[in-house]
């Protein structure tokens, strides 16, 4: 499958922000998708992630209560959203596919080629 990340760009902080990644075929049931961020010189960063048949959701420490993880199963479309950007949510956001409920990247299969979000403060 294969994956389209969209949404991002320059924000200032304290603004909202929903990124969208758009799957190309059907996502399977038993899949879970992820969304992860990278800052240039650091390693990739686990941020939320959704299992695709029960909803099941689970956040990083530093994203529980700002950013949420849904699903629309109809446009098989993943979403993160969040109403209170900071500078230090500068990053690349990837989305991810795989069939591990995981928080490791290197256990996802299918990767999107990432969008850039810009916090200034």
């Amino acid at each position: 499958v294969q994956l389209q990340a969209s949404g991002g760009g320059l924000q200032q902080a304290g603004d909202s922000l929903r990124l969208s990644c758009a799957a190309s075929s059907r996502i399977y049931s038993s899949y879970v998708m992820s969304w992860f961020r990278q800052v240039p010189g650091k390693e990739r960063e686990f941020v939320a992630l959704i299992r695709w048949n029960t909803g099941r959701t689970f956040y990083a420490d530093s994203a529980k209560g700002r950013f949420s993880i849904s699903r629309d199963s109809a446009t098989n479309t993943v979403f993160l959203e969040t109403d209170s950007l900071k500078p230090e949510d500068t990053a690349v956001y990837y989305c991810a596919a795989g069939v591990q409920f995981t928080t490791v990247a290197q256990e996802y299969t299918f990767w999107g080629r990432g969008t850039l979000v810009t916090v200034s403060s």
